[in-house]
């Protein structure tokens, strides 16, 4: 069996989510829809997203939609981007970590041959940045 994983965000607010980490990291929304697109859905909530389909950072996919109640962060959950390049490595890390949280600075590890970082976001997801030796 072959599968891929695609991470799957409810938001508070799909569209600036997907926004700010397009100008973060670089990526396209390719498909956005709202529910008002379904057939009895009540007025105030017509304008919320119900898919948002994007690339991120060279090509990964992540699907985002609208919360209808008030979305908490999760502990238990991150994203993690892996770079080639040290510098696109760090203004990620830089741009992500605007307006959120840095957890563990963007460094050099002692404990190997590898540059990580951590951080939440401003939505309050977490992420993890790694660039190999």
């Amino acid at each position: 069996m072959q599968a891929q994983l695609i991470p799957f965000i409810i938001s508070g607010d799909a569209r600036a989510q997907a926004a700010f980490y397009i100008e973060a990291v670089g990526g396209e929304i390719h498909a956005l829809s709202t529910f008002g697109d379904a057939p009895g859905t009540p007025e105030s909530s017509k304008d919320k997203v119900m898919h948002l389909s994007m690339t991120l950072a060279g090509g990964n996919t992540l699907i985002m939609t609208d919360a209808f109640q008030d979305a908490e962060p999760s502990a238990n959950m991150g994203l993690s981007l892996s770079f080639d390049d040290e510098e696109a490595a760090r203004t990620a890390y830089r741009n992500l970590s605007a307006g959120g949280v840095e957890k563990y600075p963007f460094a050099l590890q002692p404990w190997g041959n590898f540059y990580y970082g951590e951080l939440v976001d401003r939505f309050g997801m977490t992420w993890q940045l790694v660039k190999q030796g």
